[in-house]
């Protein structure tokens, strides 16, 4: 049973030996350590386990970047926990955290004080289980966080451009939890407490663990499992490895996904079911519980760059039901959205204006895609078969009910508190979504007031959004709508902005060599935001994350769902090379595009960019 909590309490959860002593403490049931700093924060996954584990009546202590380089002594510190270690590389995928698209080290860390550099290792998840494993050898180790979740069965990895193995292959964990940890690590902590031996976890729902070869299924499908490619066979053909994604994002995005085996190295990798999405009831007490919101007392006088972007920010949902192709969000938290209560959400608004430093700007309300809160299908019973990996593309779900009322009754509750003067939506908002007429006529006027209240109230003077691309061929292949639906986003924005005198800018974000995408692509995507008047600013190069459809199609060649190949940038030259036209304006770049495009026989393009030199004599033209 978990242990009775000390009559003294500190605001933080511990992360020293004389915090655990000011508190009473003669043992701890679970110790974490994460690659980040200690931030109590509901936006942190290791300050949410901490205060989940610790109302249960366990006791809970964390070490927050601890020192992989010396004699490993901030791993001895706190001593052998009651229960489980628990292992996590921090809120990113380490190697997206320290690498550029070009894996050119980062010379900053945002999760790190002071955005120092180097306070993590690369995949710290195996390093640090690595580290206690030696040091502990018999006490049970738990892995998770976006690293390990992503990486729970064979994946390709970007940075050393091969494929790898499940990670519990390189990580010597007893378990890994997958997915949004609340339930799985209670479920782990109380067998564990009640004297169950880790050995007999082996059936705890978003769970991954290593069992004998032999205790694999015979049958490659049923209703409780799957069997997919073994890693071996994946090496082997690449294209194996993009018919596993298939199922096993089918898997990730069911109410409740089935079992799914892999065998690997001898091994037999099993993902257990996962669990169907919070209630509202559930979500409302992860976030409810006593989070000072603060980073912890060890890093006075320091700046923790990723903590000055979430201090007044709220999360509102979980989930999401996009689908893009680039993107581990559904993979990591499902499709299904799971809301919290406007009433929760409140209380959190008036917890942030009780803090010292709020001048009466909510930062976010928001989620991981923000306007899809509350929204789900209209007859449930279809969500729970369904097996589409987006509720939006290539069109709206007609079961969809895309109701944008109880986000706006959130939005009108939080700015009626008298110490708000204003509540922003820094989270992506899917235009698409709220644009989309249903038919209804009272959820389309409130799905149209929606969109002009954004504009009008809840914009800090920039809206960011993300058609990621302008041409059709590619966007079908990011799963994301036409870019005419843009045009029409736009034109609603300077509508608004001139009918009520606002001085605002629409910033839209847009990534280069995404699979699908070739040179003239991109191309046509500089002339065509040129003549929409942007210079851009928001780019990024694709960077290959593990399980993500485009990251399949990256390594095999091929489109999981259809096995048909697709061209794909990927030596530096061709990624340069598409690169370059975000900057056509730059007057370094405008001889190299030129040549491009003449290459390209386009010189139609170079009359839009440039058309003051667009019809001179070049050696790849024909005269």
């Amino acid at each position: 049973m978990p242990a009775t909590t000390s009559t003294y309490r500190q605001p933080w959860l511990p992360t020293t030996r004389k915090e655990i002593e000011r508190l009473g403490w003669d043992y701890i049931d679970i110790i974490f350590f994460t690659g980040d700093a200690y931030i109590d924060h509901p936006s942190m996954g290791a300050a949410v386990l901490g205060r989940v584990l610790e109302a249960k009546g366990y006791r809970v202590a964390i070490v927050p970047q601890p020192n992989w380089r010396d004699d490993l002594r901030d791993f001895r510190k706190l001593g052998r926990p009651r229960l489980f270690f628990s292992v996590s590389a921090g809120a990113m995928d380490s190697m997206v955290n320290h690498y550029t698209a070009a894996r050119r080290r980062r010379s900053d860390d945002a999760y790190t004080p002071d955005g120092r550099a180097g306070a993590r290792p690369d995949y710290p998840t195996i390093v640090y289980s690595q580290a206690l494993r030696q040091l502990w050898p018999d006490v049970p180790i738990v892995i998770g966080g976006i690293e390990a979740s992503l990486r729970r069965l064979s994946h390709y990895d970007y940075w050393q451009d091969c494929l790898r193995p499940s990670i519990l292959l390189d990580a010597p964990a007893d378990l890994l939890v997958f997915g949004m940890g609340e339930r799985p690590m209670t479920a782990i902590a109380d067998r564990l407490a009640a004297g169950e031996p880790i050995g007999a976890l082996t059936d705890i729902p978003q769970t991954a663990l290593l069992r004998p070869l032999g205790e694999m299924p015979a049958s490659p499908e049923s209703d409780t499992h799957i069997v997919i490619n073994s890693y071996e066979d994946c090496l082997a053909d690449p294209t194996k490895q993009a018919s596993n994604f298939k199922h096993i994002e089918i898997e990730s995005n069911r109410f409740v996904g089935r079992e799914i085996w892999q065998a690997t190295a001898g091994h037999a990798v099993k993902t257990n079911r996962t669990y169907p999405p919070p209630t509202t009831a559930e979500l409302d007490s992860y976030y409810d519980l006593p989070y000072t919101r603060l980073p912890h007392p060890r890093y006075r006088g320091h700046r923790i760059p990723a903590y000055e972007m979430i201090r007044h920010s709220i999360t509102m949902h979980r989930g999401c039901f996009g689908g893009c192709a680039f993107c581990t969000i559904s993979a990591h938290q499902g499709k299904h959205i799971s809301s919290r209560s406007k009433e929760s959400i409140v209380a959190e608004a008036k917890r942030i204006t009780l803090m010292d430093d709020f001048k009466g700007y909510i930062s976010d309300l928001g989620g991981p895609s923000a306007n899809m809160y509350r929204m789900a299908g209209r007859d449930t019973a279809i969500c729970a078969k369904c097996v589409r990996p987006s509720c939006l593309h290539p069109a709206p779900c007609a079961n969809l009910v895309n109701d944008h009322r109880p986000l706006l009754e959130v939005y009108h509750a939080v700015d009626s508190i008298a110490a708000v003067k204003k509540s922003v939506i820094g989270s992506g908002v899917r235009y698409d979504l709220a644009m989309h007429r249903c038919g209804d006529a009272a959820i389309d006027e409130a799905n149209r007031r929606y969109i002009e209240e954004l504009i009008r109230f809840h914009v800090s003077g920039r809206l960011k959004v993300a058609p990621e691309h302008t041409a059709d061929a590619v966007l079908m292949c990011m799963r994301k709508p036409s870019f005419k639906l843009f045009h029409e986003f736009k034109q609603i924005f300077d509508r608004i902005n001139e009918r009520y005198a606002l001085r605002q800018q629409l910033i839209p974000y847009f990534i280069s060599s995404h699979p699908g995408c070739t040179e003239a692509d991109m191309a046509e995507l500089a002339a065509e935001t040129k003549q929409l008047h942007f210079h851009l600013e928001q780019v990024q190069d694709f960077t290959p994350t593990p399980m993500t459809v485009a990251t399949e199609i990256y390594y095999s060649g091929v489109h999981p769902y259809t096995l048909r190949r697709l061209f794909t940038a990927k030596t530096k030259e061709e990624k340069l090379a598409q690169r370059k036209y975000f900057f056509w304006y730059l007057r370094e770049n405008r001889d190299d595009i030129v040549h491009s495009l003449h290459r390209l026989h386009r010189p139609d393009l170079i009359d839009k960019l440039y058309p003051d030199r667009g019809r001179e004599r070049h050696p790849y033209r024909r005269h």
